[in-house]
């Protein structure tokens, strides 16, 4: 019973904190501390407080906001993947891939695959880019995955690897076989010249 009082306070904070939101953000911003505080699980409070911070430019405060949610429900993914979201925002990239794995350690979730995979990629390490594109396709990331885990494997060298995944590509998007041609020369430029 009191679990169930202590949701209900929760959802009335967070209906006060979005009346609120757009002529008090500090108003919103105590409303939504509080309903993060009392929620006894991850709620919508905790990416509502981010997402706030985010609005009234305070991105640091959004960062320690997430990291409230991360430290207070460690086995939760979606605190984790608020968090790795959050370090984005403030150009941590090395702190949100740590943020991003532990989500996948959690559970296998595309989106934080593909976050992974593109935070990798921009490191230059293609072939952990590869891997988690290949993770994200595995866990329903869909054609996406397959475009970008085959981009990842021919900046990472493996040709053969990035032609395979390019023909499954094919097969999951509409008329996928007969673009094959067009998508290998945009992904291969050289072997058009060449």
């Amino acid at each position: 019973m009191l679990r169930s009082l202590r949701s209900a306070l929760v959802r009335f904070a967070v209906r006060r904190a979005a009346a609120s939101q757009r002529e008090a953000p500090k108003r919103a911003d105590f409303w939504l501390r509080f309903a993060c505080a009392l929620a006894p699980t991850f709620a919508e409070s905790h990416p509502a407080l981010v997402r706030l911070r985010r609005a009234i430019e305070d991105r640091w405060g959004a960062v320690a906001a997430a990291q409230e949610a991360a430290q207070r429900f460690p086995e939760n993914p979606d605190a984790w993947m608020l968090l790795g979201e959050a370090w984005q925002m403030v150009f941590r990239q090395q702190d949100a891939l740590v943020a991003y794995e532990q989500v996948l350690a959690l559970e296998e979730r595309p989106d934080a695959a593909l976050a992974a995979g593109d935070l990798y990629r921009r490191a230059g390490r293609h072939a952990e880019a590869a891997a988690r594109f290949a993770r994200a396709y595995a866990a329903g990331g869909g054609a996406e995955a397959l475009w970008l885990n085959a981009q990842a494997l021919f900046q990472a060298g493996d040709e053969r690897a990035a032609d395979e995944a390019l023909h499954l590509w094919a097969t999951q998007v509409p008329d996928g076989l007969t673009r094959l041609s067009e998508a290998r020369a945009e992904l291969f430029p050289q072997k058009r010249d060449g």
